[in-house]
C-alpha cells in the first residue's frame, strides 16, 4: 500500500511539474541617448533607456539608412571629453554573442557630419569606418561574434580626428556558443567580424527577424543581392526546406527559398569584394537544390575557387545535402594578400551554378587584455588626480594598440600573457588632488614623471614597493611631509627628483647611502629638508617638528627660570625688611648696655674696697 502511494504521488508530481525549456538566449539593445525605454515596430522589439556609458552626450538622431532602428536619439562623444569612449555592460551570461552597433549622424550648423572612428570590442579594433559609409545601407553599422568570458561587454569608440562619433544603438544577442565553428582557432581567441552577408535572390535585405529566425541565430542582417553577374538569373520556391535551422547556426528557412543561378551564355557565378588586405577570412556558401529541373545526382556539379584557387571540389548539392530542397553549408578559411577577394562557382559539363547566400568574416585575433589589478589601479589614479576629461582613460589602457591610454606606458608579459604598464607620463598636466596609495599595484613600473602639476600631501610610503622603478620624478608639486623610508627599498632606482616641494625632515639615510653611489638625485627647493649634501645639515636646520619642540622646551625653562628669580626675591626683600627693622630699634639697646657696664664696674668696685680698706680710694 504504501508503495503504491509513493508511486502515485511520484506520477503526480510529473504531471503537474512544467517542462523544463532551454532558457532563451540572452538579448541587451540599447537606445543611445534614450531618457526612456523603447519599442519600435513593427516587431514591437523592446531598446532599453540609455545607460553604462562613460561620456558623451545625448542627441537628436538622423537615420543614415532604412535599416537602422526607428529611434530618435543617439549618443555623440565630443573630443572634449577625451579621444576614448565606452560603453560597459554588466551581467551578461558567458558565452558567444552577435554584437551589433548602429552608427548615426548628427545635425549640427544645418547639416549633418559624417564622422570616422575606430571600434573596439574587449579591447580589440574591429572596425575604422570609411569615408562615405552613410551612403551604403550594409555599412550605417558594424557588427561581430565575440566570446564574453567575466560578465561583462566593454564596446569603445576611439576618435581619429574625424568627426565625432555618433552612437544610435548597441545590440548583444547571444549566439550558440558553436556558431560559426570554422577551425582550431575558433574561441575566446579569435573575433569574426561581419565583413559581408548576402541573401542571393531576394530582392530586399532582411534581417532573421523578418524571416521569422531562430532568435539563436543572432539577428542576422541579410542584404539583397538579385544579381552577380549581368546574365544569371533568380529563382525562388516556396517549398518548405529540410535542415535550414540546425545547431548551431540557426538559419532561416527563407534564405533557402531563393537563389541566383547561371545562364548558357555566362555558366560561371562570380562575387567580388573589396577587403582589408593581409587578414584571414572564414567564408561560409549556403546552398539548397530548389530547381525543379535539377533531381538527381551529377545533374549540377561545379567547383568552388576563391582567389583562383580551388576550395570546394565537385560540389553536388543534391549528394552533399541528402536530397533536394535541403540545406548545405560549406565554409573555408583562406589568407587574402590584397584587396580583392573573388568567389567564382565553375560548373562542370553542361551544367549551371547555383548559390543562396554569402557569409564573409574577417577573422581577428583577440587581443590580451592589460592585467585587470593594474586597471583598476589606473582608475583609482584617475580619480585621485582628477584627471582632466580630454585624457579619456576609458577602456583598456593597452589596447587595442592603435588606441593605448595617453600619458600611460604599456610592455606586454609573457608570464602573464597579459599586458601590464611600465611607465607614467603626466608631467606638466595641471594635475591636482593626491597621490593614492594604490599607486604600488602597478608593479611594473619603470618610471613615473608627474613633474609640474599641483598634487598635493604626502609621498606614499608604498611607493618603496615597486622595486622596478627606475625614474621616479614628483618634481614641482606640492608634496608635504617627510621623505618615506621605504624609498629607500628601490633597489633598481636610477633618478629621483623631489626638488621642488613642501617636504621637511631628514633624508633616509638608506635612501642617501642608495643615491650617493648609483644614481641622481635633487631634493633641492624644500624649506625644511636636511642631511644630504647640497641642504642644510640637520642640527642647523631643524624640522617644525623640532622647532616647535625646542620652543616648548626654551619657553618651559624661561618660565622656571622666572619662578625662581622671583622666590629668590621675595627672600632678599624679607632679609633687607628684618635688617630695617633691626636698625631702627639699636639706641635703646645701647643704653641698657652702657648701664649694665656700670653696674657691673660698681659692684666690683664695692667687693675690692672691703677686701683691702687701707687702700687708696679710686674715686674723687
Amino acid at each position: 500500500m504504501l508503495r503504491f502511494i509513493l508511486s502515485w504521488l511520484l506520477a503526480s508530481c510529473l504531471l503537474v511539474s512544467p517542462t523544463l525549456a532551454p532558457s532563451p538566449p540572452f538579448a541587451m539593445r540599447i537606445s543611445c541617448g534614450a531618457r526612456e525605454n523603447v519599442h519600435t515596430p513593427p516587431t514591437n522589439t523592446l531598446w532599453f533607456k540609455d545607460f553604462a556609458y562613460t561620456g558623451g552626450v545625448p542627441f537628436n538622431a538622423t537615420l543614415p539608412s532604412y535599416i537602422s532602428p526607428p529611434l530618435k536619439t543617439l549618443r555623440y562623444f565630443p573630443l572634449s571629453s577625451g579621444p576614448e569612449n565606452c560603453y560597459n555592460i554588466n551581467r551578461v551570461r558567458k558565452g558567444h554573442y552577435n554584437v551589433r552597433i548602429f552608427f548615426g549622424l548628427v545635425l549640427l550648423n544645418g547639416f549633418n557630419t559624417e564622422p570616422l572612428f575606430d571600434i573596439s570590442i574587449e579591447g580589440t579594433q574591429i572596425y575604422s569606418l570609411k569615408a562615405g559609409w552613410n551612403g551604403h545601407d550594409d555599412q550605417t553599422f558594424t557588427e561581430a561574434l565575440v566570446f564574453l568570458s567575466d560578465g561583462t561587454a566593454s564596446i569603445c569608440f576611439h576618435s581619429t580626428g574625424h568627426g565625432e562619433p555618433a552612437i544610435l544603438a548597441i545590440e548583444i544577442l547571444q549566439v550558440d556558443d558553436n556558431a560559426y565553428y570554422f577551425g582550431p582557432h575558433f574561441g575566446e581567441g579569435a573575433i569574426l567580424r561581419t565583413a559581408t552577408r548576402l541573401s542571393c535572390g531576394d530582392g530586399k535585405s532582411k534581417f532573421d527577424e523578418d524571416y521569422s529566425g531562430d532568435r539563436w541565430g543572432g539577428d542576422r542582417f541579410w542584404k539583397s543581392a538579385t544579381t552577380l553577374s549581368q546574365a544569371d538569373s533568380a529563382i525562388s520556391t516556396e517549398s518548405s526546406i529540410k535542415l535550414p535551422s540546425e545547431a548551431p547556426n540557426f538559419y532561416p528557412e527563407a534564405l533557402y527559398q531563393k537563389a541566383i543561378v547561371s545562364s548558357d551564355t555566362q555558366p560561371e557565378l562570380t562575387y567580388t569584394m573589396e577587403v582589408d588586405p593581409n587578414r584571414n577570412y572564414s567564408i561560409w556558401l549556403h546552398f539548397a537544390e530548389i530547381d525543379p529541373a535539377i533531381t538527381i545526382i551529377g545533374e549540377r556539379v561545379f567547383n568552388v575557387l576563391i582567389n583562383g584557387y580551388i576550395a570546394f571540389e565537385d560540389v553536388d548539392v543534391i549528394k552533399m545535402a541528402g536530397g533536394s530542397y535541403t540545406a548545405l553549408v560549406l565554409n573555408t578559411t583562406v589568407a587574402v594578400d590584397g584587396r580583392i577577394l573573388t568567389i567564382a562557382l565553375h560548373p562542370k559539363g553542361a551544367s549551371h551554378a547555383i548559390i543562396n547566400a554569402i557569409e564573409v568574416f574577417e577573422i581577428i585575433v583577440a587581443e590580451s587584455r592589460t592585467l585587470l589589478e593594474e586597471v583598476r589601479a589606473l582608475q583609482s589614479l584617475k580619480g585621485a588626480l582628477g584627471l582632466p576629461l580630454r585624457f579619456g582613460w576609458n577602456g583598456d589602457p593597452c589596447v587595442p594598440q592603435q588606441h593605448p591610454w595617453s600619458g600611460a606606458d604599456c610592455q606586454f608579459d609573457r608570464t602573464s600573457n597579459k599586458w601590464v604598464i611600465d611607465g607614467l607620463d603626466l608631467d606638466n598636466q595641471g594635475l591636482r588632488g593626491f597621490l593614492p596609495n594604490d599607486i604600488s599595484k602597478l608593479h611594473h613600473l619603470q618610471s613615473i614623471n608627474l613633474s609640474g602639476n599641483n598634487i598635493r600631501g604626502p609621498i606614499p610610503s608604498s611607493l618603496g614597493t615597486i622595486t622596478s622603478l627606475e625614474v621616479l620624478d614628483l618634481s614641482y608639486n606640492f608634496f608635504n611631509g617627510s621623505i618615506p623610508e621605504s624609498l629607500g627599498q628601490m633597489t633598481s632606482l636610477r633618478r629621483l627628483n623631489l626638488n621642488g616641494n613642501s617636504l621637511s625632515g631628514k633624508v633616509p639615510a638608506t635612501l642617501g647611502g642608495r643615491l650617493l653611489h648609483r644614481a641622481s638625485f635633487n631634493f633641492t627647493d624644500n624649506a625644511g629638508l636636511c642631511g644630504m649634501p647640497g641642504l642644510p645639515a640637520c642640527g642647523a636646520h631643524l624640522t617644525a617638528g623640532a622647532k616647535i619642540g625646542i620652543g616648548f622646551g626654551v619657553s618651559v625653562t624661561f618660565l622656571l627660570v622666572v619662578i625662581f628669580a622671583m622666590c629668590w626675591w621675595k627672600r632678599r626683600q624679607n632679609i633687607l625688611r628684618a635688617k630695617q627693622l633691626a636698625a631702627r630699634g639699636a639706641p635703646y639697646a645701647k643704653a641698657r648696655t652702657h648701664i649694665h657696664d656700670i653696674q657691673l664696674a660698681r659692684n666690683t668696685y664695692g667687693h675690692s674696697r672691703t677686701a683691702a680698706e687701707s687702700g687708696p680710694s679710686l674715686l674723687t
